[in-house]
């Protein structure tokens, strides 16, 4: 009887996980259709302005990532830097040993020389660069809420949480972004991104949807 019961738990356990996936699935692409219709002029008006300002290579670039069961995708953003990009920052790199440990802690420069003056600024301190991201929950790559969806020379900082985080999709935005995101440490943005994996549920991604807006709007802290 224990050994049928037992059976019948994990029987559960597994259905309620597939419900629970199909739910966020649906929720993915009913979201982020609503998404791409209500900002197309929103996207024409940002192409336009990227293309003007900084001329020579695409408005929109796709950027390699790691994604569910650790494969490459490719995440979609508007281009907030010069097209000579990775010049620069090689450039800076080897002549600014200061830049260049900053750089290793987070993969992010606080006054970064790439971004182009004016929108790129812009788009990056509102996070709109991302809004292309849209494109990627609804073809599956992405969730609306999930993990960061980090670089490959990323993952040695994540260690032996490696493994749980190639267990779900990463996502537009997550429980790190409506928690002090660049001015919380890699650990803390590890820690919060198992967290999230633990206790996922679609009731709490709408509360760290809302909160992200919330955060975008009044408390916004992004480079």
């Amino acid at each position: 009887m224990e050994y049928y019961n037992d059976n019948f738990t994990l029987y559960e356990q597994t259905q309620s996980n597939l419900f629970n996936r199909f739910l966020k699935r649906a929720f993915d692409i009913l979201f982020s259709i609503f998404a791409i219709i209500l900002l197309i002029p929103v996207y024409i008006l940002i192409f336009l302005l990227i293309k003007i300002k900084s001329p020579g290579a695409p408005a929109v670039f796709a950027h390699k990532r790691i994604g569910k069961d650790g494969k490459f995708i490719k995440v979609y953003k508007f281009r907030t830097m010069v097209p000579n990009a990775d010049n620069i920052l090689k450039d800076w790199l080897n002549n600014h040993p200061n830049i260049k440990e900053e750089f290793e802690k987070d993969f992010k420069l606080k006054d970064d020389p790439r971004i182009i003056p004016g929108i790129g600024e812009t788009l990056r301190k509102l996070s709109i660069d991302e809004l292309p991201q849209f494109f990627n929950a609804f073809l599956g790559d992405l969730s609306i809420v999930g993990p960061r969806p980090i670089v490959e020379e990323e993952l040695p900082k994540y260690g032996k949480n490696v493994v749980k985080l190639y267990s779900v999709k990463p996502g537009i935005t997550g429980l790190w972004q409506v928690s002090g995101r660049n001015n919380i440490t890699y650990e803390q943005r590890v820690a919060l991104d198992m967290k999230y994996i633990d206790s996922q549920s679609l009731l709490k991604d709408i509360k760290i949807i809302f909160k992200t807006v919330f955060v975008i709007l009044f408390k916004n802290d992004t480079y």
